[in-house]
């Protein structure tokens, strides 16, 4: 029968131990925030791609009906038929869009129309903070100032 004495066990020691949670820790410093910030840019992108896609879906509900939703009916027309204001006549029967468009920070889209920076309508989310103006992540997205 072998011995359990033949082969000699080494574990290791605590400063080796102790650099390596130091490099770790150095590591995770320069990398976590890089992974942090990810999130953010991913929302501000989404909402740029979402305000394409309500334009859209307003320019459906204008070819369809002649005219733009009020800012009084909101975004709130392109998923049911508006009851108030100017009633379209040609509203498409499964409407434009499937819910009422919230922005990635789970708030509603600012609608304007006519709009202030353009003729025909204004869409703006308030961006992380969820306030009129800000840096950063915290700054207005606007539909006029996209490519």
């Amino acid at each position: 029968m072998p011995s359990s004495n033949n082969h000699s066990c080494r574990g290791f020691t605590l400063i080796e131990i102790m650099v390596v949670v130091v490099i770790l820790g150095i590591l995770a410093a320069l990398v976590v925030p890089q992974l942090l910030s990810r999130p953010d840019e991913a929302k501000v992108t989404k909402a740029k791609v979402d305000m394409k896609s309500i334009e859209e879906s307003l320019g459906l509900f204008k070819l369809d009906n002649g005219f733009f939703p009020s800012t009084e009916q909101g975004l709130k027309a392109l998923v049911t038929k508006p009851e108030i204001g100017r009633i379209p006549t040609r509203y498409s029967t499964d409407g434009y869009l499937r819910k009422a468009p919230v922005d990635p920070w789970e708030k509603p889209y600012i609608y304007i129309s006519p709009g202030v920076h353009s003729r025909n309508f204004d869409l703006i989310s308030y961006g992380a903070d969820g306030e009129p103006g800000g840096e950063g992540f915290d700054a207005d997205i606007n539909s006029w100032e996209l490519d």
